[in-house]
């Protein structure tokens, strides 16, 4: 079983089982001021494995899948055996970076709530689109190729007018500071990946 897999499996069970009982979805989401009050540090991932609703969960789900099996390949044919563990941190580092300024924001403030893997999933797709800028993405709905560094910019764009609106318990923020992530990490794991995304864009 892949790395992607394995992680849709999980969030999907966990997320479907937070649907039916609120008191598991207390426990996981992210809420800043508990963290730093209690000590509740799980927080920082188990937000990720949940989910406002089946639409959140769908969209996330089917962006990871898309994506997250291309990277895993890439990664294991770039980087032999370590490349799984660098897609698994590449994962987890987007989960826990993307919501660290969310955290040092509302540290003191009890009533703000965030959940949903967009960070980490943002973090997958910015990495695909720097191992593989030549990629594109098609939808059902608009059966025309959108090359994927165009997708990425207006996922972000999405991601910040949602932000702004701030009318849901989505982590909008989260995805712009999960793409730095998974640029940086990436770029960190080899620096020519970043050259040659560079060089197809320009």
């Amino acid at each position: 079983m892949t790395a992607t897999l394995f992680i849709i499996i999980a969030t999907v069970l966990i997320s479907i089982s937070a649907f039916g009982n609120p008191r598991v979805f207390e426990q996981l989401k992210f809420n800043a001021h508990d963290i730093r009050q209690q000590n509740q540090y799980y927080r920082f991932l188990g937000y990720g494995l949940l989910h406002v609703d089946y639409m959140h969960l769908l969209v996330n789900m089917f962006v990871l899948f898309s994506f997250g099996n291309n990277v895993e390949i890439i990664f294991r044919d770039h980087f032999g055996e370590s490349g799984r563990l660098y897609y698994v941190l590449l994962y987890i580092g987007g989960l826990l970076f993307s919501v660290v300024p969310a955290y040092l924001k509302h540290m003191g403030n009890p009533h703000y709530n965030a959940v949903g893997a967009s960070g980490a999933v943002s973090s997958v797709l910015f990495a695909s689109i720097l191992v593989y800028p030549q990629g594109s993405v098609v939808f059902i709905f608009f059966p025309v190729p959108i090359p994927a560094f165009v997708f990425g910019l207006l996922y972000l764009l999405y991601s910040a007018y949602m932000a702004k609106r701030g009318t849901d318990q989505i982590g909008h923020d989260v995805h712009f500071w999960g793409a730095v992530f998974g640029i940086v990490f990436t770029a960190l794991l080899d620096f020519s990946l970043l050259l040659r995304f560079i060089d197809y864009v320009f």
